[in-house]
């Protein structure tokens, strides 16, 4: 099995500060600034989405454009993983050392449907990660949410995780979170931020990159336009 160049660094970048968007799958809201960097491509992958993350004291807001689908979508809120889902793994004390999931480490899935009474809203709800050490609170009804758009062969999901359901989100005493991003297309394929299945991201927060929140108004955090580094 060849490693990945992606296993060989340990990413570290900003998450920039954003006002609370409306949940409704419309992504022209969305600054370029918020646009998570295609780390895909130092493996040598073209990615087939386009993702953006932002923050600000409410929560935690993730959103994916995704062109080329032209199946039926597969999702079962029950069986998340198994169809198309995009995926968000935090870990609220970024220990970059540990092989197991801690308290602080949780997971969060934003589906493009499979909800409502139709079957064909978003869905989004958290889950327990395997072999976790210990487990965050469930998160309270109605603090995960999720909405999708479809267009022809493209669609969009967007999120939001708000701050009751990340257990020890802290900006002012912890501004330096692990993060993990996978979206799964059932017919387009697999993107991951960091490394994949291999090298088990969904039980080993030492895999997952580190994002600072930045660019809060009047604190002095790093300018909204600073570039990620890798360290």
């Amino acid at each position: 099995m060849l490693v990945p160049n992606r296993l060989l660094f340990r990413f570290e970048l900003p998450l920039l500060y954003r006002e609370s968007p409306e949940i409704d799958g419309d992504l022209s809201d969305w600054s370029d600034r918020h646009h998570l960097p295609d780390l895909c491509r130092i493996d040598g992958q073209e990615p087939f989405a386009r993702i953006w993350m932002g923050w600000n004291r409410g929560g935690l807001f993730i959103a994916c454009r995704v062109e080329g689908r032209t199946s039926p979508f597969v999702c079962k809120p029950a069986e998340f993983w198994k169809g198309d889902n995009l995926r968000l793994c935090t870990d609220m004390r970024d220990t970059r050392d540990i092989r197991r999931a801690s308290r602080y480490c949780q997971q969060f899935y934003f589906l493009p449907s499979g909800g409502g009474r139709d079957g064909r809203s978003a869905a989004a709800g958290d889950a327990r990660i395997h072999r976790a050490t210990a487990h965050a609170p469930p998160a309270p009804p109605g603090s995960v949410r999720a909405a999708s758009r479809r267009v022809g062969a493209v669609y969009t999901i967007e999120g939001h995780v708000s701050s009751e359901a990340l257990f020890g989100f802290d900006p002012d005493e912890h501004r330096r979170i692990g993060l993990c991003v996978v979206l799964e297309d059932v017919q387009l394929g697999r993107q991951f931020l960091t490394v994949g299945d291999e090298f088990n991201w969904h039980i080993d927060p030492s895999t997952w990159a580190t994002a600072v929140l930045t660019g809060e108004p009047g604190t002095g955090t790093l300018p909204p336009d600073a570039p990620g580094r890798r360290r």
